[in-house]
């Protein structure tokens, strides 16, 4: 995200390449992830009416706790867009709890205390997070951060039901030349649709 506003990127111009994404491609699950304080600047109920308008099916506000999410949650559910909250190895019982039930499309659980990036391993406490998320919610689970190599990719879905897959694809952009683009080619080393198409199910059935 850092890189994003360094270049001038803001919330509107997210929103609105939501709503060319969701022209090209109309069974994709678009989520928006943000901080809340983008939220707050561009308005909270002129963002939900936008992202709404342009197509978007959910919305991570990265740093929002539920325990405070009462007017955000408001906003979400009066335009229809799904709130997603993050699940923390470290979250203690009663907030996993507030999270699998204000929660919808799905439960995002992160891999292990820290920040994002691409990690050599993955950690073990992912599979204990999911299984603890599991008794409050038949939503599906999906797991982020450090998700970097197809192993990765593999061994999340022998307990969750998707990878979410973002430091690793800014890496292969940024290595990139500007005039090709990343490879899209399924031989890359990343499970590129792993998470696109389980997230479409969240949303689209």
């Amino acid at each position: 995200m850092g890189r994003a506003v360094a270049r001038g990127t803001s919330l509107k111009d997210v929103v609105n390449l939501a709503g060319e994404i969701r022209v090209a491609r109309p069974a994709a699950g678009l989520v928006i992830f943000s901080y809340l304080n983008p939220i707050l600047r561009y308005g909270l109920h002129r963002f939900a009416d936008a992202a709404a308008a342009a197509g978007v099916d959910g919305v991570l506000a990265t740093d929002l706790i539920v325990e405070e999410a009462g007017e955000y949650l408001a906003e979400m559910e009066r335009v229809g867009l799904a709130p997603i909250f993050l699940a923390a190895p470290t979250s203690p019982d009663e907030r996993l709890e507030a999270i699998a039930t204000h929660s919808k499309g799905f439960v995002y659980a992160i891999s292990r205390v820290g920040i994002t990036g691409a990690q050599q391993s993955l950690s073990c406490d992912a599979a204990a997070l999911v299984e603890r998320i599991r008794r409050w919610t038949r939503l599906p689970i999906a797991v982020g951060f450090g998700i970097s190599t197809s192993e990765h990719v593999a061994q999340v879905g022998q307990f969750a039901d998707a990878a979410v897959i973002g430091s690793a694809i800014v890496e292969l952009i940024e290595r990139s030349a500007p005039e090709t683009g990343a490879p899209a080619d399924r031989s890359s080393s990343v499970g590129w649709e792993a998470a696109p198409g389980a997230v479409a199910r969240f949303f689209k059935g």
